[in-house]
C-alpha cells in the first residue's frame, strides 16, 4: 500500500513541532527513538542513526505495521507519536513478519527465544516476556496462559519481569480477576441460553394450554347453548343448570333454595333441559333432596344446642322479673 504525493516543503518562518518516532532497519530487531519535524528530516536521521550508505538513496520510509509507504508530508503529520517506521534503502522491499500492530520484531524476538527456551518450564517465561513488552496483551492471553502465570511462584515471576515481589503479586491478582471475569461471562452466557430454552419450552406449553382451553370453551359453549335452548322449559336458572351439568357432586355446590327448586322440578323437564334420561334426572333430584334434608336437620340440631346452652348458663336463683328502679329519696 502506498500513500503518494510530493512532500510539501515547510514555508519560510513556519515552525513545526517535533514528532516522536521509532526507526529500525528491515528484518532487524533493534529500534531507535528519534524526533523529527518533517519526512526529510526523518530520512536524514535514519541515514545517520541506522548507518545507511547515502549512495543507496533514496531512502524509503514505510510503516512497520503493514508496509505502507509514507511519502506525503501531511500524512506524516497526521500519524500519532511513537509510530514505528522501517527504513528501506535502494531496492529493498518491506517483508511481512506476522506484524502485530508495528511490533513485528518483538514477535520475532519471542519466537527466537521460544526456540532456545524450549524446556518444560519455559513456556511461562515466554508469556511473561510478552506481557513485559506490552501489558495490554493481557486481553489477548488465553485462559491457560493466565492460569500459568498465576501459578508461577511470585519470586520467579518477579525475577523474570525485573519487578518487585509486591508489584508482581498485584499483577497476579489482576490476572486472577481477568480469569474470574471470563469465567463469569461464560457462566452468564450458559444461564442465558438455559433461560431462553426455558422460555421456548414455556411458550410451547402455553400454546398447548390455550389450544386445550379453546377446545374446552367450544365444548362449554355447546353445553351453554343446549342449556339456553331448554331453559325456557324449566323454572331453574341457567347457572343452576350449568352446575348440574358440569359438577360431579352438584348438590354440594347449590344453595338451600336451589336444592329445593331442583327437588321440586318436574323430572321430565329437568331431563330435557340437561339432555339426560329420566332416570338420571330423578337420581339427581333425590340426591339434592337428601342434601337439603341433611342441612335442615343440622340447622335444627344447632338451634337445640343453643337453647340448651342458654338454659344451663342462667343462674338458679335469678329473678324472672326485671329489677325495679330504686326510689329516689330526695
Amino acid at each position: 500500500m502506498e500513500v503518494a504525493g510530493g512532500p510539501r516543503a515547510p514555508e519560510p518562518g513556519e515552525i513545526r513541532a517535533l514528532k516522536q518516532c521509532l526507526l529500525r532497519r528491515n528484518q532487524s530487531r533493534e529500534q531507535y527513538g528519534v524526533a523529527a519535524s518533517s519526512l526529510e528530516e526523518l530520512r536524514n536521521k535514519a541515514c545517520d542513526i541506522l548507518a545507511i550508505d547515502k549512495s543507496l538513496a533514496p531512502i524509503t520510509l514505510v510503516l512497520a505495521e503493514d508496509g505502507t509507504i509514507v511519502d506525503d508530508e501531511d500524512y506524516f503529520l497526521c500519524l500519532p507519536a511513537n509510530t514505528k517506521f522501517v527504513a528501506l534503502a535502494g531496492n529493498e522491499k518491506w517483508a511481512y513478519n506476522n506484524s502485530d500492530g508495528g511490533t513485528a520484531w518483538i514477535a520475532q524476538e519471542s519466537s527466537d527465544r521460544d526456540e532456545t527456551d524450549s524446556g518444560p518450564g519455559s513456556k511461562w517465561k515466554n508469556v511473561a516476556r510478552q506481557l513485559k513488552e506490552d501489558l495490554s496483551s493481557i486481553i489477548l492471553l488465553s485462559e491457560e496462559d493466565l492460569q500459568m502465570l498465576i501459578d508461577v511462584p511470585c519470586s520467579e515471576l518477579a525475577e523474570e519481569l525485573c519487578q518487585s515481589c509486591v508489584a508482581v503479586q498485584g499483577l497476579q491478582n489482576m490476572l486472577q480477576q481477568v480469569l474470574d471475569q471470563r469465567e463469569e461471562a461464560r457462566q452468564s452466557k450458559q444461564l442465558l441460553e438455559l433461560y431462553l430454552q426455558a422460555l421456548e419450552k414455556e411458550g410451547c406449553v402455553l400454546s398447548k394450554q390455550q389450544e386445550s382451553r379453546a377446545g374446552y370453551g367450544d365444548e362449554r359453549d355447546a353445553v351453554d347453548s343446549g342449556i339456553r335452548e331448554s331453559a325456557s322449559e324449566t323454572a331453574l336458572s341457567r347457572q343452576v343448570l350449568i352446575v348440574l351439568k358440569e359438577k360431579p357432586a352438584p348438590e354440594l355446590s347449590l344453595s338451600n333454595q336451589d336444592l329445593e327448586l331442583v327437588a321440586k322440578e318436574d323430572p321430565k323437564a329437568l331431563a330435557i333441559a340437561l339432555n339426560w334420561d329420566i332416570r338420571k334426572a330423578e337420581t339427581v333430584q333425590q340426591t339434592c333432596g337428601q342434601e337439603l334434608s341433611l342441612r335442615l336437620q343440622q340447622i335444627q340440631s344447632l338451634h337445640s344446642l343453643r337453647s340448651l346452652s342458654a338454659r344451663k348458663n342462667s343462674l338458679p336463683g335469678e329473678a324472672q322479673n326485671p329489677k325495679r328502679a330504686k326510689r329516689d329519696l330526695t
